[in-house]
Order: structure tokens, then C-alpha cells, then sequence
């Protein structure tokens, strides 16, 4: 019988073309709920293939190819497709020059600084690729592109608009991330392999005034700056040394100018967990801290906690994850089946746990190998090469892409090699 590796070197693609397509995702990006022209381009390359039942504006932008092969289990492979509002840097000659308004109506620059891009390039390289080697498999196929990952809306909005009863609800759910590890190299692991996170806006209520006359105002700006000293004490106090728990002030805004003291700030909170209890007991210690400090500057109004995103934790099947580790561990020289858990989120599992399905998420590296090497031979450490959202993040094309493409089969034909 042909190894995995060998059916896939046998129907290996020119990936040329691909490389192109990814430069052209990645020059014109699109914010969250707003990938019409991404969406188009990926339906407009789907249909080429004349493989594919494919069903559109799902949840959004969001579509899915469906690819009926014979009996036997059905597959679904993940891709998101939003950018994020960040200025690229990376000085690239198909670097983004995209400007969009965002949800507020507020014009943002625009770049794939997630790696997106690379995501969709890599599922229609497999989408071809599987379509071309029908005859070493059998099943059926989902190829999923994914809107609104970044504000973690997506997966739930196309299960929400009816994806199951648009397509076959499938076996196995299936997802990838390039991250900030050596190009070429693949790492997965059982169990929890992302955290959970939560974001919320908070609104703190003072009474304004002129800043010469501070003791006729109740100051927003210094009961926020109590409220954000205060909130680092959780993790490093209240949550178990063993445990895993990220608390991240990511934005405070009082005021717009220097001599007037605001009615309000309002604080931009995130926080990353494992353990639904664990999170229970920050979202706990920070409204007990938020309100005390409230009560203790003598603020006229309660505060407003509003929640903005939300993003469950990735956990691997263990049984699955087994099965692809041997898959990818025949097939690639650089696996690690055991590679660290990460406090970086996905709303992936949602694709999953909304029909109780099992699902497997792993990482592909995007640096390149060289400037990898030379951070691990200490000339520099690996943390100070851009990685994900950073402005300067640059995924080399190659092997990156490769090892994308040939990860996304392996998964598939794990499940459906004859």
C-alpha cells in the first residue's frame, strides 16, 4: 500500500501559482465582517477546480466546498479570512496599502498580520490537491473558509446561519495557524492547545471639571489607573502558580485634553484562561476590584462592564491527535507532537463542539530557517522576530506553504485513504 507521503508527492502541484494567489491575499486585506472581494476570489478559484459543491454568504462572507468522493467518513478543514487593522511595516514588495472603516465608521489601515492569507492559500492548494488524487480516497471533503476570526464571531455566526444543514455535518474538524516558529516545521498536542479568552470594554464614571479645581471633581483618570495596578494582582495572587491565566490592560482612555478632568474613562480589558473555573474567578475578582476602587473615589455611578469578544478554548481530541501525529510524524522532519500550549485564541472549536465533534488544530511555522537558526545559535532570541499581529510579522512563502498544503491532505487522508 502507498504511504501518505507517496500519494501525496505523486499528486504534488506546481504551487507557483499559489504563490502568487497568497500575494494577492495578502496586498489586499479586509477587516472582520468585511470579506466580500476575499470571499469572491476564493469562490471564483473553487469553481475552476469543478470539484466542488460550493454554498456561499454563510454566517457573512463566510463558504464551504463540499466534495462528494464515495462512502466513508466526512473531513472538514478550516481557513479564516480577515485581516487586522494594523499598518504593515514589513516593507515587502506586496506589502498591504489598504485602508478600510472599521465597525465605528473610523478608516483604518489594513494587513494580514495573522497570517490569514497564508491559510487560505494553503486550503485551496489541498482543495486542488485533494481533488486531484480522488482515486486514493474516499468520502467527503468540506473546505471552509471562515469570516470574522479576529473578533470571534465567525465560527458561531455560520453554525448559527445554518451551516450544518447546508452541508454534511462531518466527522472530524480540522484547522491550522501559521505562528512565530521555524518555516517547515508543524507542531500539534492532545488536549487544550489554546486558551480561552475574554475581552471586555469598562466604563468608569467620575464627575468632570477644570484641572485647577481637582477637589470639586471626582477624577476618572486616577480611580482607572488604581483600577489597572489593582487587576495585576490577580494572576500573580488569586490564580494558582500552577494554573495558566494571562490579565492584559490593552487600552485606557480619559479625556482629550490636558486641563480638563473627564466624566469617564474607559478601560479595555483582555484575559486568557484554560479552566472554566479559573476563569470564573478572574471575571469574579474583576468586578470585586472595579467596584471597590469605584466606591473607595467616591464615583457617582456604578460601572458599566461590557463584554466585546469571546473565544472558548482549543482542545485537541486525544484520540485523533494521536492519529495524526503518527501521519505528520512519518511525513515531516521537523513535528512536535508536544508542542507548548499557547495563550493565543481561535474560535475554531466552535465548528466543533456546537455537534459534540472531534477536532484537531495544529501550527505551522512561518519564519524563515535561516533567521531561525541564527536567533537559536544566540545572535538574538526567537521573541524578537515578529510574530503574529505584530506590524513587521512576514511568514516566508516557502516552505511555509508546503508545509501547509501537505499538513491539510495528511489530515484529510488520515480519515479517508482507502
Amino acid at each position: 500500500m502507498a504511504s501518505l507521503s507517496g500519494i501525496l508527492r505523486d499528486g504534488s502541484l506546481n504551487l507557483t501559482p499559489y504563490e502568487d494567489l497568497y500575494k494577492h491575499f495578502h496586498a489586499h486585506p479586509e477587516l472582520s465582517l468585511q470579506e466580500k472581494a476575499t470571499s469572491e476570489k476564493i469562490t471564483e478559484h473553487l469553481s475552476q477546480l469543478n470539484a466542488y459543491e460550493l454554498y456561499t454568504n454563510i454566517g457573512g462572507y463566510g463558504l464551504a466546498g463540499v466534495l462528494r468522493n464515495g462512502p466513508g467518513k466526512t473531513i472538514l478543514l478550516r481557513a479564516d479570512m480577515d485581516a487586522l487593522p494594523v499598518r504593515e511595516l514589513t516593507g515587502l514588495p506586496y506589502a498591504s496599502t489598504v485602508t478600510m472603516r472599521d465597525a465605528n465608521g473610523i478608516e483604518r489601515p489594513v494587513m494580514h498580520a495573522c497570517g490569514h492569507d497564508m491559510h487560505i492559500t494553503c486550503l485551496l492548494a489541498a482543495a486542488e490537491t485533494l481533488a486531484k488524487i480522488q482515486d486514493k480516497w474516499s468520502g467527503t471533503l468540506i473546505v471552509l473558509f471562515q469570516p470574522d476570526e479576529e473578533r470571534g464571531g465567525g465560527a458561531q455566526a455560520m453554525v448559527d446561519d445554518g451551516l450544518y444543514s447546508k452541508v454534511p455535518i462531518p466527522d472530524y474538524v480540522f484547522g491550522q495557524h501559521v505562528m512565530r516558529l521555524r518555516a517547515g516545521s508543524v507542531g500539534s498536542r492532545p488536549g487544550t492547545i489554546m486558551a480561552a479568552a475574554d475581552s471586555l470594554k469598562i466604563t468608569v464614571f467620575g464627575r468632570g471639571g477644570h484641572g485647577s479645581l481637582p477637589h470639586q471633581t471626582v477624577d476618572p483618570a486616577l480611580l482607572a489607573a488604581h483600577i489597572v495596578v489593582r487587576l495585576q494582582g490577580i494572576v500573580s495572587r488569586e490564580v494558582d502558580p500552577s494554573d495558566l491565566a494571562v490579565v492584559t490592560v490593552g487600552s485606557l482612555q480619559a479625556g482629550q485634553t490636558e486641563n480638563i478632568i473627564a466624566d469617564r474613562a474607559e478601560i479595555g480589558l483582555d484575559f486568557r484562561t484554560v479552566k472554566l473555573e479559573t476563569r470564573q474567578k478572574i471575571v469574579a475578582a474583576i468586578q470585586r476590584i472595579v467596584e471597590a476602587e469605584c466606591m473607595a473615589s467616591g464615583s457617582p455611578k456604578p460601572p458599566i462592564f461590557t463584554p466585546t469578544r469571546r473565544f472558548p478554548p482549543t482542545l485537541n481530541d486525544s484520540e485523533v491527535a494521536s492519529k495524526l501525529a503518527t501521519s505528520f510524524g512519518d511525513h515531516f522532519e521537523d513535528f512536535d507532537g508536544n508542542t507548548p500550549r499557547t495563550n493565543v485564541s481561535e474560535d475554531f472549536s466552535t465548528l466543533g463542539t456546537c455537534k459534540d465533534l472531534p477536532c484537531c488544530f495544529w501550527f505551522i511555522g512561518g519564519i524563515d530557517p535561516e533567521l531561525w537558526d541564527q536567533a537559536q545559535r544566540g545572535d538574538s532570541t526567537t521573541e524578537e522576530i515578529p510574530g503574529n499581529h505584530s506590524a513587521l510579522f512576514a511568514p516566508v512563502i516557502q516552505p511555509t506553504m508546503k508545509a501547509g498544503v501537505d499538513a491539510l491532505c495528511l489530515a484529510a487522508l488520515t480519515f479517508l485513504k482507502k
